[in-house]
């Protein structure tokens, strides 16, 4: 990916847990285990350990987000180790 492409998720479906796989705009897929950003208990994340709020999330236009609340840089998410 170049520098003048922003980066997007296209697709994101739950795993099982706090996992989610999810399909980036540079054709790569990544599962991302958000366990460690839950079991932080910080802010709003604390809202994520509730398992059905958790898989309620949807995509916006660019990435993951929960009710208009909580959502993550791709870029973020994109450097997180790949949790497969």
């Amino acid at each position: 990916m170049d520098n003048t492409t922003l980066l997007t998720i296209t697709k994101a479906e739950y795993l099982d847990g706090y996992r989610i796989k999810a399909w980036f705009n540079t054709g790569e897929t990544k599962i991302i285990d958000f366990t460690s950003i839950v079991n932080s208990g910080k802010g709003l994340c604390k809202k994520l350990a509730n398992i059905d709020y958790f898989k309620s999330f949807k995509l916006d236009p660019f990435t993951i987000d929960w009710n208009d609340e909580i959502g993550f840089a791709p870029e973020y998410l994109y450097e997180l180790p790949d949790a497969q």
